[in-house]
């Protein structure tokens, strides 16, 4: 593997095709591994936990149950995401997950609204390891049976594997398990002994692109609004109460368009990160994520004007590559 600067702060690891190829293959058609400890994670307990936060986010935070998680997004008053974040009820306590980049703006938020309820707030980022299994035999080497863990995104439970406790939760495309951070070793050993397969971030985000999911850091910012990304039937409920950003979000869903989606990229050639796409002479998005696809060949995520909507062909740059815009997940 080979680390080029992309300057701006971001790194890209690039790997050999042929591991991305196998690596790939590994995590669709049968289960592969990958270590997500990186990620900020945080829990809050008290008797107004689930009042705080429903007041923060976009989800129905007071509707969860013990056993049940969602996704949301935390916004500006003006509705553009600080971050987007997991929240799952654990009974006594409300576990928070979210990207690295967004750790700080959650905990800052948390810090700063929570006065006046019965809060505590809990740093779980180092104490916490979060191992990824991708793929069909994921509850197999989990040692889930079919009825134990319910297939509902989020959905979770306290397991125990090769004796080490972990929480097992339900996630698209497998299962994630979150433990102690000294177990996180032995907890890998033990999956992989189970029969998964340790896998690159490159096959892993592969994987991401071609199910459209962005993520924030690298295809969201504090410059887009949870609609523009395709996030509001995932991360947005508009049943619940009051939160911070809601009137933008309601009125751009109830009587507006958005100037921008996020959108599928089928490129005529490999692209980078930050490329300009181009109708004409006109400036109508940017690429924000890419790939190399066993099944789709080189494609790519970008949030793109809707004056180039589903179907219309763009250039990419004056590298001569074009893109065709399509819908998302990729298919076909």
């Amino acid at each position: 593997m080979v680390s080029l600067n992309l300057g701006f702060g971001k790194i890209c690891v690039v790997t050999p095709l042929s591991d991305v190829s196998t690596d790939y293959l590994t995590a669709a058609q049968a289960c592969g591994l990958f270590d997500r400890s990186e990620r900020g994670k945080l829990a809050l307990t008290g008797a107004g936990a689930k009042a705080f936060l429903q007041g923060q986010v976009t989800n129905d935070i007071e509707g969860l149950s013990d056993g049940a998680g969602c996704y949301a997004a935390f916004l500006t008053p003006k509705g553009k995401m600080l971050g987007d974040l997991r929240v799952l009820d654990a009974g006594s306590e409300l576990l928070l997950d979210c990207e690295r980049v967004a750790l700080q703006e959650l905990f800052n938020m948390i810090r700063r609204f929570s006065l006046g309820f019965e809060v505590e707030l809990h740093k779980r980022t180092l104490e916490s390891g979060l191992l990824s299994l991708l793929g069909p035999d994921s509850d197999v080497v989990a040692g889930l049976s079919a009825s134990s863990l319910p297939s509902v995104e989020h959905a979770h439970l306290p397991v125990t594997i090769a004796r080490i406790d972990a929480r097992a939760i339900r996630t698209d495309v497998g299962i994630d398990l979150l433990c102690e951070a000294d177990d996180t070793t032995s907890l890998c050993a033990a999956l992989v002994q189970a029969g998964a397969a340790e896998v690159s971030e490159a096959a892993v985000e592969c994987l991401r692109i071609e199910h459209g999911r962005p993520r924030y850091g690298i295809d969201l910012d504090e410059s887009v609004i949870p609609q523009e990304a395709g996030l509001n039937e995932r991360a947005v409920s508009f049943t619940k109460g009051c939160y911070v950003g809601q009137e933008t979000v309601a009125r751009l869903y109830y009587r507006g368009k958005p100037n921008r989606a996020l959108r599928g990229l089928r490129l005529s050639a490999p692209a980078r990160t930050g490329a300009r796409l181009l109708a004409g002479e006109r400036e109508v998005g940017q690429i924000t994520s890419v790939a190399c696809s066993p099944t789709f060949g080189s494609i790519a995520l970008g949030l793109v004007r809707r004056e180039a909507p589903v179907g219309t062909t763009v250039s990419v740059g004056d590298s001569g590559t074009t893109a065709e815009v399509v819908e998302l997940p990729f298919s076909g």
